[in-house]
């Protein structure tokens, strides 16, 4: 797939890096030449200098007959100036990075694909949505929902009073014969090793482990694996930065009792007079003292989305000293992933990684409607829509050649969320929600073409 990227800041690079790992035909596209040069250097991709809304850089980059154009600047501006510009030279799809979300919103209503924009995102708008969906479904370190919730991904790490500990799969199964949920990928803890589970898999304490299910299997899980569901309500938010911003304005709107700490005072007063129901203290997050005066202690949830990743896990592990239950931090360092557990925090996220999830729909073969990458796992939940011409098309899920390092975590048909077994009957136009390892993608793939 050829595929043009302008702009080579911290999404354009990781969605690069991320693409030329799958030998994608990649062309990066900016004015920096030391981003470029550290581009060109550690990645297999073309790089151009270049303004990316000049119509001779594009013409070089050979945007005439491109798959997909992604313009990720840090202008929003300028991206929605290139997807145009690409779009009447030939670019088949594009894709641009906005800041404001009011266009997402609103994009049906503007028609945005009428001037040549096939698709807007927004890593701040994914943040904050991830954000409220993990208050919501406080005990789960990490969740997904799939049309709507008709089926959820939810991660959790197991501990020792779990009914799943030292059973296997199979085992966990007969015991709970209607079952509502399935196992869809583990990573044993202390490692990097992610495993696909299979009927003799064995669940151990400290796994980190991921389920796909059904609204009603919801409750089922939290039983079985002995977590319990915390009614969320009193939120503190450090930074007002868009990010910030957004999951405080949100989560007033669904009742939460949010307060925001944001040391810029000009700032901080016009967080105050647009969101006239959240508490907005002007002050430094950093400053324990002012912490404690703000009740920290009595906080649910505590959620740091400064531009410093540092200081949010540090400060996420002063809330955490303090009893609060829920910790979120914003992070820019992918390996920073990787401790997150180990050091107690409860969930971290990234805007790059949101955004990469968001864009590699369209570069999956098939007709992948949503798709999402487990948190520092080496996994990927993609959403495939089933055509006449699919070879799963009116199979048994049992004769599905299935990879072993890929599941199916379950289908949605007609709007509902099913845990299919392998009696189950795929259907014209149903969405198969599939599970697998970076080594099986590509035979998935071919089983929804």
């Amino acid at each position: 797939m050829k595929i043009i990227i302008a702009g080579a800041g911290e999404v354009g690079f990781h969605l690069a890096k991320l693409l030329s790992f799958e030998s994608q035909d990649i062309t990066l596209i900016d004015n920096n030449r030391e981003a470029l040069s550290y581009a060109d250097t550690h990645l297999d991709i073309r790089v151009v200098r270049g303004d990316a809304t000049s119509i001779s850089v594009l013409k070089d980059s050979k945007v005439d007959g491109t798959d997909l154009v992604i313009a990720v600047t840090s202008s929003e501006t300028t991206n929605i100036t290139v997807c145009v510009l690409a779009k009447q030279l030939g670019a088949k799809r594009t894709i641009a990075r906005i800041s404001n979300t009011e266009f997402i919103d609103r994009k049906d209503e503007v028609g945005f694909t009428k001037f040549g924009i096939d698709e807007l995102i927004s890593p701040e708008s994914l943040a904050a949505n991830e954000i409220e969906l993990l208050l919501n479904q406080s005990a789960f370190n990490d969740t997904y929902e799939f049309e709507n919730g008709a089926l959820i991904m939810i991660g959790l790490s197991l501990t020792r009073t779990a009914e799943f500990v030292g059973k296997t799969v199979q085992q966990v199964a007969d015991l709970n014969p209607k079952l509502k949920y399935v196992p869809i990928a583990i990573q044993r803890y202390g490692t990097q090793y992610t495993l696909i589970p299979r009927g003799d898999t064995q669940f151990k304490e400290g796994d980190q482990v991921y389920f796909t299910t059904t609204r009603a299997g919801v409750k089922e899980i939290y039983k079985l694996t002995g977590k319990v569901k915390e009614d969320l309500k009193n939120i503190m938010i450090l930074g007002g930065s868009s990010i910030g911003y957004k999951a405080a304005n949100d989560l007033c709107k669904s009742r939460f009792n949010v307060k925001l700490i944001e040391s810029d005072k000009e700032k901080a007063f016009e967080i105050a007079d647009d969101i006239p129901s959240c508490l907005v203290i002007n002050g430094d997050g950093r400053n324990v003292e002012l912490l404690q005066e703000e009740s920290i202690q009595d906080m649910d949830a505590f959620i740091a989305v400064t531009g410093n990743s540092e200081i949010n896990i540090m400060s996420c592990l002063v809330a955490k000293s303090k009893g609060v239950r829920k910790t979120i931090a914003l992070v820019e360092n992918m390996d920073y992933f990787q401790l997150s557990h180990s050091i107690g925090i409860d969930t971290l996220i990234n805007k790059k990684l949101l955004a990469a999830n968001n864009i590699f729909r369209y570069v999956r073969k098939g007709e992948v409607v949503a798709m999402t990458k487990l948190n520092n796992m080496n996994a990927e939940l993609l959403e495939f829509v089933v055509t006449p011409k699919s070879s799963v098309c009116n199979q048994n899920i049992r004769d599905i050649d299935l990879p072993r390092s890929a599941v199916i975590g379950g289908v949605i048909r007609n709007g509902e969320g099913i845990i299919a077994l392998g009696d189950f009957r795929i259907q014209n136009r149903d969405r198969i929600v599939v599970c697998s390892l970076p080594q099986s993608i590509n035979k998935v793939e071919k089983f929804f073409v």
